[in-house]
């Protein structure tokens, strides 16, 4: 008997350790990869978060030029969402 349990496990607890080792290092890699991928990157900074007037005015601005809607919505459109709050 050699250690502290002798070879009661033999190859087996090689075996479980390896699979054990290889589960932790897979579980610290996929950690660290959705760190990285919920990171704002460097396009986005502070200028991601916009005010919600100026994505529907490029919603608007989208539609009047696809045709959905004609110029006199377009501007009364715009001019509503321009208005102070």
């Amino acid at each position: 008997m050699y250690g502290w349990g002798g070879d009661s496990w033999g190859m087996t607890g090689w075996i479980i350790m390896a699979v054990l080792m290889v589960l932790f290092w897979g579980g610290v890699i996929t950690v660290i990869i959705v760190v990285l991928l919920r990171r704002p990157h460097s396009d986005q900074g502070t200028n991601a978060v916009r005010p919600s007037h100026h994505q529907a005015e490029v919603i608007l601005h989208e539609r009047f030029a696809r045709g959905e809607i004609d110029e006199t919505e377009y501007l009364t459109r715009r001019t509503a969402l321009r208005r102070p709050e």
